[in-house]
């Protein structure tokens, strides 16, 4: 089975993460949601407290299969920040792992030269930092191991889209009917 981290920073988009962990959760994804903030606790965008399952300094990566980034102001330039982080997305990406993001956290990836050629989406007025893509409007874009999308109101695409690549398409289209969407 996979496993997957969600990295948790101050000012992190709650809906973009929070509907990632509660759709591969609900098909028993193990997904772990990971505070860089030094304790087990994260505040979102928008004053909601999360209490993560781990600190970042408490992971083994080699043990995840993906690793999940979601948007929101500053989570993103928190995000970005974390050495420890970036030192994992870099490794993620030359081992070619599953690497996500939504919102503005692709523009993460375009900052470290990861979607050159690649198709990719964004929250818009993030485009220019998408440094090297074929820049897309579509809610959510696959090219090899890397996944964007462009913002909260496409996060359950988003992790539909997850599901779908760790489980299949018929598992994605099965969650998809029980939540109704």
């Amino acid at each position: 089975m996979a496993k997957v981290a969600i990295f948790l920073a101050t000012g992190f988009e709650e809906i973009e993460a929070l509907t990632v962990v509660d759709l591969l959760r609900r098909v028993h994804v193990d997904i772990d949601m990971v505070s860089i903030t030094g304790e087990k606790r994260a505040i979102g965008s928008h004053g909601i407290v999360v209490e993560t399952d781990k600190i970042i300094n408490q992971l083994n990566f080699t043990e995840y299969d993906m690793l999940v980034l979601p948007g929101g102001m500053p989570g993103t330039l928190n995000l970005e920040a974390c050495e420890v982080l970036m030192t994992q997305v870099d490794a993620f990406y030359q081992q070619d792992k599953w690497l996500a993001a939504i919102c503005a956290a692709p523009s993460i990836f375009g900052h470290k030269g990861i979607l050159n050629g690649r198709t990719a989406c964004c929250y818009p007025g993030f485009e220019k930092d998408l440094k090297g893509a074929n820049v897309s409007m579509e809610p959510v874009c696959v090219d090899g191991t890397i996944i964007t999308s462009r913002g909260m109101g496409c996060a359950i695409d988003f992790g539909l889209k997850i599901v779908e690549l760790l489980l299949g398409e018929e598992n994605s289209k099965e969650i998809a009917k029980g939540i109704i969407y």
